[in-house]
């Protein structure tokens, strides 16, 4: 696979998704390296000198006081590392962890960390060449960096620690010896330069970002789908009640839902003659609600794209000044704070698609479907059960939008005294979007059903294509079978994008 080459302070929503999901190995432009080895060279100046400078010369956090002699400097980081690699849990995705290196490389390109070219090279080597560290899931507080997630994927590099290789989980140096690599001694700063950094959070962050950008989307699918099989209106979809009101993401909603029905016979044949005067909220105020959580996802977007970009460790070596200053840089709070962001969209966009689903099943809601989705109630249960499935994961999500910024708790000797916990926040939305799959793959599958039960009416030709993708896989309900394979389908065609291609929706590189 050709690898991308990107530019640090530049790279792209749409670059970083590539990276995620096709696990594009990545290069950085070559362009940046006079730069990068001008901090390095500013690094070794410091390191041979008198002066005391923060993790080159001296101890690390609460021991930043002590100083340490010139020669034991490469010492003092493969100590850093090694005694930072206390992770515990399931090792992170692969893919996730292929994310994290391309983002430390990015941060390591602006040329402010002081490292040398040659472990950008090797980490970019180690990308081309399918060597992936193994990187437990927790111990990270988001600040001082990613320290315990970021160690053990920089153990790899330093010979140490355990990596991936051709699907073989293996010793770190032998990983890099049948890959043809070579580990490299860490010099003065650089085991620093490595850890000090959100690239943990902000790799699990990005991740939540483009499933949450898939499944809303999608979810206007399946609110569109919803929608007529309850023969709900679309008046509520009106351009100028959106305009009026002036929200981004509200009114983009209703233009795909409009786009979406259009043509739709069920639609037509209940325009005049209709009883009904509203439609409920969850059909009514659908582009209210989902463009609202789409316009935060796109808030989140932002702050994580320029995050991917930052250089996040400490201290730094600010060129034009000719200085080497440590600040902050590693606090997680931004990525706090969108993934927060992130999971209230999450938890938002399965609550109202959850009441769409409670809906469609009950009779006394529905106009005239059958209690639970069924040809024969009573019999059968029909999708009883799917729905109280949907409620368990809609309360789930629920609970886990949660904010988690606000849960700072003083670490290392209270020298870092105030954290972000943005790995926490991060790591959660993995679960939220695959409880939102399911949600949205069992309003799919009742949307489905209900749309069959108005034949011989027919939804808009661009829905009927939704249908007949889920019908590929799953066929009508007609008697009461094993479920659960179903769902999973239905929640697989969502999570994958398919529903969306069925319907001609291009998501191009995920942008919101």
């Amino acid at each position: 696979m050709t690898a991308l080459t990107l530019t640090p302070g530049s790279a792209t929503l749409e670059q970083l998704a590539q990276i995620y999901f096709d696990e594009s190995p990545a290069r950085l432009d070559p362009a940046c390296r006079p730069a990068v080895e001008a901090a390095a060279a500013r690094i070794q100046a410091a390191a041979a000198g008198d002066v005391p400078v923060y993790g080159v010369n001296t101890g690390f956090g609460k021991l930043a006081s002590l100083k340490v002699a010139p020669q034991d400097t490469a010492t003092l980081q493969r100590n850093l590392i090694l005694s930072h690699c206390c992770g515990v849990g399931a090792p992170i995705p692969r893919r996730m962890a292929r994310l994290m290196m391309v983002l430390k490389l990015l941060s390591l390109g602006r040329g402010a960390s002081g490292v040398r070219w040659e472990l950008i090279t090797l980490l970019q080597e180690m990308l081309a060449r399918d060597v992936t560290p193994v990187i437990p899931v927790q111990g990270s507080v988001g600040a001082s960096g990613d320290l315990a997630p970021l160690a053990h994927m920089t153990a790899v590099i330093i010979g140490a620690g355990e990596a991936e290789y051709q699907g073989e989980r293996l010793p770190g140096a032998e990983a890099l010896a049948r890959a043809g690599l070579t580990p490299i001694p860490l010099g003065p700063k650089e085991g620093l330069a490595f850890i000090n950094g959100t690239q943990f959070s902000t790799a699990f962050a990005l991740a939540g970002l483009f499933g949450a950008w898939r499944a809303a989307t999608s979810s206007l699918v399946t609110a569109a789908l919803s929608t007529d099989a309850i023969m709900g209106s679309t008046a509520p979809l009106q351009p100028e009640i959106h305009a009026l009101r002036g929200h981004r993401g509200q009114i983009d909603a209703a233009a795909r839902m409009r786009a979406l029905l259009d043509g739709s016979e069920i639609r037509e044949s209940h325009r005049e003659g209709d009883t009904r005067v509203q439609d409920p909220y969850c059909i009514r105020c659908q582009p209210q609600v989902t463009g609202a959580a789409m316009d935060v996802l796109r808030q989140a977007a932002q702050t994580l794209e320029i995050e991917a970009n930052a250089a996040t460790d400490n201290p730094l070596v600010l060129a034009e000044a000719d200085m080497i200053v440590s600040g902050g840089n590693f606090h997680a709070e931004p990525v706090g704070f969108a993934a927060d962001l992130i999971a209230l969209a999450l938890s938002e966009i399965g609550a109202i698609a959850q009441r769409r689903v409670a809906l469609m099943v009950d009779p006394t809601l529905s106009f005239d479907l059958p209690p639970f989705l069924t040809p024969k109630p009573g019999l059968n249960s029909g999708l009883m059960i799917a729905e109280v499935t949907t409620a368990a994961l809609m309360s789930e999500n629920k609970h886990l939008a949660n904010p988690c910024v606000t849960d700072s708790t003083p670490t290392s000797a209270n020298q870092e005294d105030h954290v972000s916990m943005a790995a926490h926040g991060a790591v959660r939305l993995g679960r939220m979007v695959e409880n939102l799959h399911y949600i949205l793959g069992v309003e799919l599958l009742c949307a489905a059903q209900g749309i069959e039960f108005r034949a011989p009416l027919q939804t808009s030709t661009t829905l009927q294509a939704a249908v007949a993708r889920l019908r590929a896989e799953v066929p009508r309900l007609e008697e009461d079978r094993y479920m659960a394979p179903e769902i999973e389908t239905a929640a697989r065609l969502v999570g994958a994008g398919a529903l969306l291609d069925a319907v001609g929706i291009d998501m191009g590189g995920l942008r919101p």
